[in-house]
């Protein structure tokens, strides 16, 4: 399940999206010179989230038409809710505790334990992402093998 083709295969999945998140952060982190350090918290996972689903979702819907154009096909309404409830089931539980609990308690906390804003913020995303990538992954995964058995 962990190998190389793998890894690389997770990273061109998730690579712009996480990319766009981060720059979303760290843009909604300067609300912090205006607002509590907890709505900021909430302020940037927000952000993030927006970013991050916004990409996942449009590049997802792009591959299934691009697939289904190759195929001389018309992408069917069918295709489009399996694609979404996929998506549910791989990112359903992890964004939750995620979003409700792990990320804001990184952004607030690890500035606070760093004493340094901007590598705290740094630091708390990227403990909130090992958190959130470990179940996503491994839903992605199961999702793959029921959809191609023989893989």
């Amino acid at each position: 399940m962990f190998n190389k083709s793998n890894f690389k295969e997770w990273f061109d999945r998730y690579k712009y999206a996480e990319l766009a998140a981060t720059s979303s952060a760290l843009l909604s982190s300067q609300f912090s010179r205006i607002l509590s350090g907890l709505t900021t918290a909430y302020l940037i996972t927000f952000a993030e989230y927006l970013t991050f689903y916004g990409i996942i979702i449009l590049q997802s819907y792009k591959k299934l038409t691009k697939k289904n154009q190759e195929l001389g096909q018309k992408t069917t309404l069918k295709e489009t809710l399996l694609l979404v409830k996929n998506l549910l089931l791989e990112f359903g539980y992890p964004a939750i505790l995620d979003f409700f609990f792990i990320r804001p308690s990184c952004m607030y906390w690890m500035p606070i334990l760093t004493g340094n804003y901007f590598l705290g913020i740094i630091l708390g995303k990227i403990t909130a992402d090992l958190c959130f990538y470990l179940p996503t992954i491994i839903n992605y995964e199961l999702i793959k093998k029921k959809d191609n058995p023989v893989s």
